[in-house]
């Protein structure tokens, strides 16, 4: 996989240089989202699918790049580590570049809200981005946790960057009898099973998981296409929500494109964000 620097308007675009015969660029928007279990995924009108694109979004998005193409050889994106901080730490050391274009963002004008069950997500107008999160699961190694963050000064890099995916064993065994998640293990994922973390050195943090799903999240929303001005508010919400709130936002006209001048793009993440700030644990 290799990350492109791309033009002002570009937005975000996948190639997979594996296709031929067909188109082979994906863009990383809402209406391209296709079903896909447990990851994020999206198509272009020939068929042409990338998947498991979650982290390197957010980690673009953190950043404050707004405009990339990502090549990749095949259909699904490397999952690293489990986190973005590999990501992260590539994409700074390498540096963002300032384009002569104004930044234009897209701002929550009203609340929007879904809610599936006991799962909720909802974006609502806010100065900047900030989220605040909250999962329950009956597993006592991850239970209940919940977060609240503004993503401003480089808040993706220091506190979601090196948060991993996580699961349950069962789910894993479950998984590889399908012949599913072949290249996935202890080093790439948190495992629990119980009350017990099955990956070696256990968590990085204590809330990992909730800063994890906090990750995904940015991740889904960049799928809007620009920098969002809001708050992300969710309880039990995954990859398909957030991507079905991102759709009703565009859907009920509840947000609006504007400008920003550069005092007003301090709110947003990635900006004054530094070479030295990165992960430490990529």
């Amino acid at each position: 996989m290799v990350i492109h620097p791309a033009a002002a308007g570009t937005g975000i675009r996948f190639r997979r240089t594996d296709v031929v015969g067909c188109d082979p660029q994906i863009l990383a928007l809402w209406s391209a989202l296709v079903p896909a279990r447990l990851s994020t995924r999206v198509a272009n009108d020939d068929g042409v699918e990338v998947g498991t694109i979650e982290h390197v979004m957010a980690a673009l998005a953190g950043c404050g790049v707004h405009n990339a193409l990502i090549e990749v050889d095949g259909p699904e994106l490397p999952i690293l580590d489990g986190s973005a901080a590999p990501f992260v730490v590539k994409i700074r050391a390498c540096g963002v570049v300032a384009l002569d274009a104004p930044l234009e963002v897209l701002r929550v004008t009203r609340p929007v809200q879904l809610v599936e069950g006991d799962a909720m997500a909802r974006l609502e107008p806010a100065r900047g981005f900030s989220m605040r999160f909250e999962i329950d699961f009956a597993d006592g190694a991850i239970g209940r946790q919940m977060r609240t963050l503004d993503l401003a000064n480089g808040a993706f890099a220091h506190v979601l960057a090196d948060s991993r995916t996580f699961c349950r064993k069962s789910d894993v065994d479950a998984m590889r009898a399908q012949g599913l998640a072949r290249g996935g293990s202890i080093h790439n994922a948190v495992v629990v099973d119980g009350d017990v973390v099955l990956s070696p050195g256990g968590l990085r943090h204590p809330d990992e998981p909730v800063r994890h799903k906090m990750l995904d999240a940015v991740g889904d929303l960049a799928l809007a296409g620009a920098p969002l001005m809001g708050r992300y508010v969710a309880r039990k919400a995954g990859h398909a929500l957030t991507g079905r709130l991102v759709a009703a936002l565009f859907e009920t006209g509840a947000v609006e494109r504007i400008t920003l001048d550069a005092n007003a793009a301090q709110l947003l993440p990635g900006i004054g964000l530094g070479r030295p700030d990165i992960p430490l644990s990529a």
